[in-house]
C-alpha cells in the first residue's frame, strides 16, 4: 500500500512509486509510436490511405469508458471489502484476547508461556492472522508461526492443508478443556466461541474474494476493446488534428490502459504489489496489541513505510 500525501505541481507527473505507468508503459509506447508513424505517413498504410471519421470512436469510446468505470468499481468493491474483513480480523483478535484473559480463570496469574492456556490461545490468535495472510498470498508462514507455537503443534501444523482452520480447531479444543476443568463457565465460553467463529468467517470471506475473480470473459473483452480502440484512434484523428495526433493518442491510451491495468491490480487486494492491502502491517498491529494485552515483553515495533510503501 502506498502511504503518502498527494504530490503537487511537477511532482504529480514525476511520481512513479505506486503509479500504474510501470505496468502499461510498453503498450503506451507501442501505441504512441504507431500514432507517430500514422502522422508521418498521413494515415497511409502500405501506400493505401485509411480514412476514418471520429464518429465510430465517439460511439465506441463512451461505452468503453462506462464499462471500464463499472469494472473498476467492481474491483474497488472487492478491495474495500477485503479491507473491511481485515478490520474485522483486528477487532475480533482483540476481543478474543480480552475474553481469554478476563473470562478464563485458571487460579494463577497469566504467564507469557505456552503452558498457560490463556497465553497459548492468544499466541494462536496472532498465528491465525499470520497464517491467513500467508494463505491468501500463497507464501510460507514458517518464519512467523514457528515462534508462536509449541514444537508438537508446529509439526502437526505442517501437515494441515488449511493452517488457519487448524489453529482454530486447536483453540476450540483448548476452550473445551477449560470448560471441562471448570476454568470457564459454559455460558461465558459461548461468547469466546462466537468470537472464534467470527474470525473463521472473516477468513473464509477473504478466501471467497481471492478464489472468485471477476469473470475472465468480461476482462478479456475490455482488454481487446481498449487495445483496438487505441490502435485505430490515430487513423481517425490524423486528418483532423495533424501533428497533435500522437499527443492526444498517448493521453487517451494512458487513460484507457491505465484504468484497465488498475482494475486488474486492485481486484486481487491480498497480494504484495504497491497498491495492494498492507497485510504485513495489519498483522503486526494485531501482534503488538495481543502481546501487550498478555504482558509479553517481546513486543515488535510497528511497521513503517519504506519509500512510501507499506507492505
Amino acid at each position: 500500500m502506498i502511504v503518502r500525501d498527494r504530490p503537487s505541481g511537477l511532482r504529480l507527473f514525476l511520481t512513479m512509486r505506486g503509479s500504474i505507468l510501470g505496468r502499461i508503459w510498453k503498450s503506451l509506447l507501442v501505441t504512441t509510436l504507431l500514432a507517430i508513424a500514422v502522422t508521418w505517413t498521413g494515415g497511409a498504410l502500405l501506400h493505401h490511405k485509411i480514412t476514418l471519421t471520429t464518429i465510430p470512436f465517439t460511439l465506441m469510446g463512451l461505452p468503453l469508458a462506462i464499462f471500464l468505470g463499472f469494472r473498476n468499481n467492481s474491483a474497488y468493491d472487492r478491495y474495500w471489502e477485503g479491507r473491511k474483513l481485515w478490520g474485522d480480523v483486528v477487532l475480533k483478535s482483540r476481543n478474543l484476547a480480552r475474553q481469554c484473559l478476563s473470562l478464563i480463570d485458571t487460579g494463577v496469574p497469566v504467564e507469557c508461556a505456552l503452558t498457560d492456556v490463556r497465553a497459548r490461545m492468544i499466541y494462536r490468535a496472532i498465528a491465525y492472522a499470520h497464517a491467513l495472510r500467508h494463505r491468501l498470498r500463497e507464501t510460507s508462514a514458517a518464519g512467523d508461526l514457528k515462534p508462536l507455537l509449541a514444537a508438537g503443534e508446529w509439526e502437526d501444523l505442517q501437515k494441515a492443508s488449511n493452517q488457519p482452520h487448524f489453529l482454530m480447531i486447536r483453540m476450540g479444543a483448548d476452550l473445551r478443556d477449560c470448560i471441562r476443568a471448570g476454568q470457564v463457565d459454559s455460558c461465558l465460553a459461548a461468547s469466546i466461541d462466537t468470537t472464534m467463529s467470527g474470525l473463521v468467517g472473516s477468513g473464509a470471506a477473504c478466501e471467497r474474494i481471492k478464489n472468485t475473480p471477476i469473470p475472465f470473459s468480461y476482462t478479456l473483452l475490455l482488454h481487446r476493446t481498449a487495445y483496438l480502440y487505441c490502435f485505430l484512434l490515430p487513423f481517425g484523428l490524423v486528418d483532423t488534428i495533424g501533428f497533435m495526433t500522437p499527443f492526444v493518442v498517448a493521453i487517451v491510451a494512458y487513460t484507457f490502459f491505465g484504468l484497465d491495468a488498475l482494475g486488474d491490480e486492485i481486484e486481487e487486494p491480498f497480494g504484495a504489489a504497491a497498491n495492494d492491502l498492507a497485510l504485513d502491517a495489519v498483522c503486526r498491529t494485531i501482534e503488538i496489541d495481543l502481546r501487550e494485552a498478555l504482558g509479553d515483553p517481546d513486543v515488535p515495533a510497528p511497521l513503517k513505510p519504506v519509500d512510501y510503501f507499506l507492505s
